[in-house]
């Protein structure tokens, strides 16, 4: 069985080994091996033990990069920088894939970018998390804009020493957030996520910011 035998029976561009050795099970005694072999000739991508995508070759749509942060590393979704960079919170581009997860924090170096994931309370985990559908990759998780900018605020030790008055300000130049779209945020939603988390400091951010928006 060839690469593009392969692409056409599993129809996906990314997979794992559960997906992938009872394909090849069917010609090959060590599948395995055969995986090995397909890796050394860039036909499949190692993204970790179990994990992997076809090589740029033999694609025929690009990546989705938010999908594959979600099966790297289970459970998790999108989050941080990326996700304000996706939802437009913070102007430049983010190369680095941030995601949020129960389990303990890991990063994943591969050959088609950097996987992060930061552990947050359990608490916290599944308030303001958007699903989406790929026609090619099926359903990912990344969270709303509010989510993720209350994920990137709590992560942050610098915020233990902001004080109220001062939380815009360092939104805007810590954070680098665009304070004009802060006045598209949900703070009904950021309510609920600041005591998800059981934070003063998250529901002190939404005091200000709900105030910016009455304010104009």
């Amino acid at each position: 069985m060839n690469i593009v035998q392969l692409k056409k029976l599993i129809g996906l561009n990314v997979f794992t080994a559960e997906m992938l050795k009872p394909i090849l099970e069917q010609e090959y005694a060590q599948p395995t091996k055969k995986i090995n072999s397909m890796i050394k000739k860039g036909e499949l991508i190692r993204l970790k033990r179990g994990v992997y995508a076809l090589g740029a070759d033999y694609r025929s749509y690009p990546l989705n990069l938010i999908a594959i942060a979600n099966i790297i590393h289970k459970p998790s979704y999108v989050s941080y920088e990326y996700a304000l960079s996706y939802h437009g919170l913070i102007p430049e581009r983010v190369y680095t894939v941030t995601s949020a997860t129960t389990y303990r924090p890991e990063t994943y170096a591969t050959d088609i970018g950097t996987f992060s994931y930061k552990k947050i309370p359990s608490n916290a985990y599944s308030i303001g998390i958007d699903w989406k559908y790929d026609e090619h990759d099926g359903g990912y998780m990344i969270a709303t804009a509010e989510k993720a900018l209350c994920d990137q605020v709590y992560a942050d030790k610098r915020i233990a020493d902001i004080k109220k008055d001062e939380i815009l300000e360092y939104l805007e130049d810590d954070l680098r957030i665009e304070l004009k779209e802060l006045e598209n945020l949900d703070t009904t939603l950021l309510w609920k996520i600041s005591f998800a988390y059981s934070s003063p400091k998250l529901r002190d951010m939404t005091a200000r910011i709900k105030k910016r928006q009455k304010d104009g």
